[in-house]
C-alpha cells in the first residue's frame, strides 16, 4: 500500500488555507517529500511526520514555489536529529546549485549552532542526486524512477514514479501534456497531477495569468492524461485559482468528463491510499 499526503495544494499565490506545492507518498515508515513549497514543515507536523523521518527530498524542477521551504526542511532536520543524517535530494541539473546556494545563505546560521552546541559537529549533512531519466539512484527503500516533463521554458523538469509490491504512484509537477509524462504513467495506479483551471484564468484575462496556460496542464488535460495512461486513480492538487475549503466539485466535474477513474482533490492533508493493482 502507498498512502498519498496532499501536504501543500496551493501555488505562488499566497493562500491562508493552502500550503505551498508538496506532496508526501509514504509506505509503512519510508517517507519521500516531492517538492517543499511554503509551509512544507507545518504540514509535515501535521501529518505526524518530522524532517528527522524524511527518506528523501525528490524536486520536480526549480521554480520557487515548489522548494521554498527547502532550506527550512535541511535546517529542521539537521538540528532535530542527534547523529550526521544526511538528507538525499533529487531533482533535475541545477539542483546541486540550488542546495549549494541555500547552504552558503545558511552559512552564519550554520556558524551560531555549531559555536553554541558542543554535541552539534558538524555542518548539515545533504547529498544530491541530478537526473532526468530512469531509475534514482538512491537507497530509499522503496523504487523511484523519473521521466522528463515539459514545463518549457522551465527545464528540465521531471516527474517521479514510485513502485512497492505492486503498488504504483506518479507524481507529476509543472507540466502539459508530454510522452515521457505517459510513459512514466504507464501501468500505474495514480497520478498525483497540477492542474489550472484554464477557463477561469482566460476570464480574469491579466497577461502574466494568460501566460501560464502555456506551460501548466488545464484539469482537462491532466484528465486526458491519466485516462490516455489508464491510471486507476487521478489526484489533483496546485490548484489555480484556488477553490474553497471543502470546494472543488467544479473540478471534479470537469476531470470527469475526460476521466472514468476515481478523482481525488481536496485540501491540505487530503489523503489518499494506492493499492497494488
Amino acid at each position: 500500500m502507498l498512502t498519498i499526503t496532499l501536504l501543500g495544494t496551493g501555488s505562488p499565490l499566497p493562500d491562508p488555507h493552502r500550503a505551498g506545492p508538496a506532496t508526501l507518498v509514504s509506505t509503512g515508515d519510508v517517507h519521500v517529500l516531492v517538492d517543499a513549497g511554503r509551509g512544507v514543515l507545518m504540514r509535515l507536523a501535521a501529518a505526524g511526520v518530522g524532517a528527522g523521518q524524511l527518506h528523501a527530498v525528490v524536486l520536480t524542477h526549480l521554480h520557487s514555489d515548489h522548494l521554498t521551504d527547502l532550506g527550512d526542511v535541511i535546517t529542521t532536520r539537521w538540528i532535530t536529529t542527534f547523529a550526521p543524517t544526511p538528507l538525499t535530494v533529487v531533482g533535475p541539473p541545477g539542483t546541486q546549485d540550488v542546495v549549494d546556494h541555500l547552504l552558503a545563505s545558511l552559512a552564519p546560521d550554520i556558524a551560531y549552532r555549531l559555536a553554541h552546541h558542543d554535541d552539534l559537529d558538524h555542518p548539515p549533512p545533504v547529498t544530491v542526486v541530478e537526473l532526468t531519466d530512469g531509475p534514482v539512484p538512491a537507497d530509499l527503500a522503496i523504487a523511484v524512477s523519473c521521466a522528463p516533463t515539459d514545463h518549457r521554458p522551465v527545464e528540465p523538469s521531471i516527474a517521479f514514479r514510485f513502485d512497492i509490491a505492486g503498488a504504483s504512484v506518479v507524481v507529476a509537477g509543472d507540466t502539459v501534456p508530454c510522452a515521457g509524462l505517459d510513459r512514466l504513467c504507464a501501468g500505474a495506479g495514480a497520478l498525483v497531477h497540477t492542474a489550472v483551471r484554464a477557463d477561469v484564468v482566460q476570464a480574469i484575462g491579466l497577461p502574466r495569468m494568460l501566460d501560464i496556460l502555456d506551460y501548466h496542464s488545464s484539469v482537462e488535460q491532466a484528465a486526458a492524461t491519466a485516462q490516455r495512461a489508464g491510471v486507476d486513480t487521478l489526484v489533483l492538487t496546485h490548484y489555480v485559482p484556488a477553490f474553497p475549503p471543502g470546494g472543488g466539485d467544479d473540478w471534479r466535474a470537469l476531470a470527469a468528463a475526460h476521466f472514468h477513474g476515481r478523482i481525488e482533490l481536496g485540501d491540505d492533508l487530503h489523503r489518499v491510499e494506492v493499492a497494488p493493482r
